[in-house]
């Protein structure tokens, strides 16, 4: 029999890094089944793993076998009816096993490979590709974090801290700078000496002697290391800039818009958080909700109350204004608006929407979108957007959805690398 053993050590981490080989090599099915669960999940699912399913080909491994010819001998366990030289008839048609399913007749099979994706990995393939526009402010904050950063050298500090080739350094210093002058006298009297035996003067010569050992002596006398040497690493707490994003939801509720329109406004704007979450260290999110007026709410109240009456987008667009003035001033915070519709809207007040994007808003934010969640022919406030995202395609962006299937679609587009380096 070959025995073929491993006696390799596992390195740190070795799992981790064949998980993530695995994890590139399919990465077709993993992206497929991250595509179906966006579509066939609930809202509060979304952020949790997902089990993957891979065909048994995609998953074979390279094996050791023997080659053709050559003699060799096989033990196989449970054998009690044969001895060695027997002949084996070979066993005649195909057969059923105990598993419950039916036999193959070309060696292919049904069984498939399962794993489950953890939440950061499932995240990671949701958002894959994706980048947010302009993401650059950052600002301190009162409740910024610290890091512990190094500030140089003290001459106080625990022995923990000691930096010994910073204290040898300023050892050597001292020392060259306290028996500069002894050792400059000794190479002259190393000079004088030399002299002195050339011309045999005997006095001059033990003169030199005597000085040249007090000199030495003197040097000697310098400490190799003092306390006054010692240096330590200076660690100091420094304030990180904290990267912040506030995200405005703004939808119609007006009778128009019934409760199967809001869920998939809902799944756009969680898709939306996720992805801000994953991009800044503290996110908050601002509702706002309108039909002729518009009003800051909480999240229950925005997807889930239900209002009559006729629709003045303007209102919405006014009271956003309003709180990033009050709350929220563009050099400290990251602004993200995302706005949602079934379209309808008072005639006149559709280019008072546009006027208000153009000089009010869109200065301020990073990024403004609009979806339109209708099945309709387009109307006035789709067609003054359609002119503020030509003029402004790198701020302002705009899709329809038609569908629950269409929601994870338009956001990989409004989102997309590709189509912003292209715009």
């Amino acid at each position: 029999m070959t025995y073929v053993i491993d006696r390799r050590l596992n390195t740190k981490k070795k799992s981790e890094v064949n998980r993530q080989r695995f994890l590139e090599r399919h990465r077709k099915h993993i992206q497929r089944a991250v595509q179906e669960a966006v579509d066939r999940r609930s809202i509060t699912d979304m952020e949790r793993g997902e089990q993957v399913t891979i065909p048994a080909p995609d998953v074979s491994e390279p094996v050791f076998q023997h080659g053709a010819g050559g003699e060799r001998t096989i033990v196989h366990p449970g054998n009690k009816e044969y001895i060695a030289g027997d002949r084996v008839p070979k066993p005649e048609g195909g057969g059923q096993g105990g598993g419950g399913g039916k036999a193959s007749n070309d060696g292919e099979g049904d069984d498939a490979f399962a794993f489950e994706l953890t939440q950061d990995e499932f995240l990671g393939y949701l958002f894959e590709g994706l980048e947010l526009p302009n993401l650059a402010k950052q600002r301190l904050r009162g409740d910024s974090t610290f890091r512990t950063v190094h500030a140089g050298y003290s001459t106080d500090g625990t022995p923990a801290k000691l930096s010994v080739l910073r204290s040898m350094r300023v050892a050597k210093g001292r020392r060259i700078a306290l028996s500069a002058t002894s050792r400059r006298r000794l190479r002259e009297i190393a000079v004088a000496l030399e002299a002195a035996e050339q011309s045999a003067d005997e006095v001059s010569r033990r003169r030199l002697l005597a000085e040249q050992e007090k000199l030495e002596r003197r040097v000697r006398r310098v400490p190799f290391l003092d306390t006054t040497d010692l240096r330590y690493n200076l660690h100091v707490k420094q304030p990180q800039p904290t990267s912040q994003a506030v995200m405005f939801c703004l939808m119609d509720v007006s009778g128009s818009m019934d409760q199967q329109i809001k869920d998939m406004a809902k799944r756009f704007y969680l898709l939306l958080y996720m992805f801000l979450k994953r991009n800044y260290e503290k996110t908050e999110v601002v509702f706002i909700r309108h039909h002729t007026v518009a009003r800051e709410v909480d999240e229950q109240e925005f997807f889930y109350s239900r209002e009559t009456g006729g629709t003045v987008v303007s209102s919405a667009l006014r009271l956003m204004a309003d709180v990033v003035t009050e709350r929220y001033p563009p050099a400290e915070w990251n602004i993200y608006a995302a706005q949602a519709s079934d379209g309808d809207n008072w005639n006149d007040d559709s280019p008072l929407c546009g006027r208000l994007l153009r000089e009010s808003l869109l200065p301020l934010v990073q990024y403004f979108t609009y979806v339109e969640i209708s099945r309709r022919e387009h109307q006035s406030l789709w067609h003054e957007y359609e002119s503020v995202s030509r003029e402004q395609p790198g701020v302002f962006a705009m899709r329809q959805i038609r569908e629950a299937g269409d929601i994870y679609p338009v956001f990989h587009e409004l989102f997309s690398k590709d189509v912003r380096q292209a715009s």
